[in-house]
């Protein structure tokens, strides 16, 4: 039997405020356990909430971003449920009337094809606290930092086909709150995690497979390894003719594999009611009017101008614009060097390269973007060759200054007198009298393979310093006389 896949995604954002959503506690990421929960957050008898209004102003970003109807009238929940980190025994959310209602986001896919994946809300809630195995032997610790820590939880139709779309659905989003400076998108940190709802139904089927919600899981890489292996456990299990339960999972990626948490609980059994300490938020119109006049440039809008204006393909555009800070540093080293495709392929290659390597972000870049399009500018001047500017660029990621200096000092400067050249073959073919009597004497396929011999000896001699392009010109002239 074939059978296809369908899976939805819950994206916990977590707002960069200040701030908590409900009591002036720091939202400052590794403090001591329990120095940033004040008596609001410990929900001690008699306190009562005061709701962010820079959480507000980010959730509204965030829904204008992806074209989402903006409730003016919101409304929040008390979500009821017993668990050792959250002290209040139950959690301020949005249940029946969110934030955010339908909205859209567009993806690039792997074979450069756009595809429309539908938002079905996003809303507005606090954070639990976490709680420490690992410390306390034989007991659990309990750290209320995390507590009240406001929360934009972003659901997906459920529209998304395979682990790959899946991945390219969360990266879009990670982007485009990055962009939008309403996240700092920091997985490791929990400020960006995922759950992931996963069916599976025969092929042709409209009706819905039983789902699984695999929760926090806090990487790409996870996101794709543990909806693939639930949809494989899943598909196993009804082959061998079992039935999938509806349960909450979670992935251990040491084992590479996902287990069973508890059952999935409906929305009946949390026991929603309207908070009765908080007021319905109301956002006028012009307030949102407002916030869409101070959008700043989106993703999407940013790949479709760099494939306009700079003739890149969906691909390149989609890596480029990732991130803001790297869609900016390419349009400085492009307007350096006046040349899209020649600093396409040294952001995303040499560079890429470079950060990978040392583990580095954009914005740690040993080499700036005003350097690298310099240096672009020396190859397209010939002044160097494109072997000579990995050299060049080595040494100014060490630290010996921008692409100038270094070719000064290092004497890389690429010869280009065509006397000099043509001097210097000269005593390469001497060297070579056997090989070029062979090559003179072969027909024009192995004469093919011969001639690389000569271009090798001859950039060997000018110690790569020779231009490439007319180094073939002169050779290939010579050994045709």
């Amino acid at each position: 039997m074939q059978w296809e896949t369908v899976i939805g995604l819950e994206i916990h954002a977590q707002l960069a405020t200040n701030t908590k959503i409900f009591s002036g506690s720091s939202t400052t990421f590794g403090a001591e356990p329990n120095t940033q929960a004040s008596l609001i957050d410990l929900a001690m008898p008699g306190t009562l909430p005061v709701l962010n209004q820079e959480a507000v102003r980010m959730a509204c970003m965030f829904g204008l971003a992806v074209d989402a109807h903006i409730a003016e009238y919101n409304v929040f929940d008390r979500k009821n449920y017993f668990y050792p980190d959250l002290p209040k025994g139950y959690q301020t959310s949005q249940m029946d009337h969110p934030i955010v209602g339908l909205g859209h986001m567009d993806i690039a896919l792997e074979d450069g094809s756009i595809k429309r994946v539908g938002i079905t809300r996003a809303h507005l809630e606090e954070d639990a606290g976490k709680s420490l195995h690992e410390d306390f032997s034989g007991m659990t610790g309990i750290d209320l930092n995390r507590a009240g820590t406001p929360l934009l939880e972003i659901v997906s139709e459920p529209e998304l086909s395979n682990a790959k779309e899946a991945v390219a659905y969360a990266k879009a989003i990670h982007t485009l709150v990055r962009y939008l400076n309403i996240c700092d998108g920091n997985m490791a940190e929990g400020s960006f995690r995922c759950d992931c709802n996963v069916s599976v139904r025969p092929k042709g089927q409209t009706k819905l497979g039983t789902r699984t919600e695999i929760k926090n899981v806090n990487s790409f890489r996870f996101i794709e390894r543990a909806i693939n292996h639930e949809i494989q456990r899943q598909i196993e299990l009804i082959e061998d003719g079992g039935a999938v339960v509806q349960e909450t999972r979670l992935y251990d990626p040491n084992k590479d594999e996902t287990r069973s948490m508890r059952s999935k609980e409906e929305a009946n059994d949390y026991r929603y009611f309207p908070c009765p300490d908080l007021l319905p938020v109301h956002i006028p119109r012009e307030t949102l009017d407002d916030l869409r006049s101070k959008l700043p440039e989106l993703p999407t809008q940013k790949r479709e101008r760099f494939e306009s204006a700079f003739g890149l393909s969906t691909y390149d555009a989609s890596v480029l614009c990732a991130s803001r800070e790297l869609a900016n540093y390419f349009e400085v080293v492009e307007k350096t060097c006046q040349d899209a495709k020649l600093a396409t392929n040294w952001v995303m290659g040499e560079l890429s390269s470079l950060l990978n390597k040392e583990n580095l972000d954009i914005t740690e870049s040993p080499v700036s973007a005003e350097q690298l399009g310099g240096m672009l500018l020396r190859i397209k001047d010939n002044t160097i060759s494109g072997k000579i500017a990995k050299m060049v660029f080595e040494a100014m990621a060490a630290g010996e200054g921008d692409a100038d200096t270094v070719i000064e000092q290092r004497g890389l400067k690429q010869v280009t007198d065509s006397g000099a050249i043509e001097a210097m073959l000269d005593e390469v073919l001497a060297a070579n009298a056997e090989q070029v009597e062979q090559y003179r004497a072969s027909d024009e396929n192995k004469r093919g393979k011969m001639f690389g011999f000569f271009v090798g000896q001859a950039m060997r001699a000018s110690k790569g310093k020779a231009n490439p392009q007319q180094v073939n010109e002169l050779l290939k002239q010579k050994l045709d006389q």
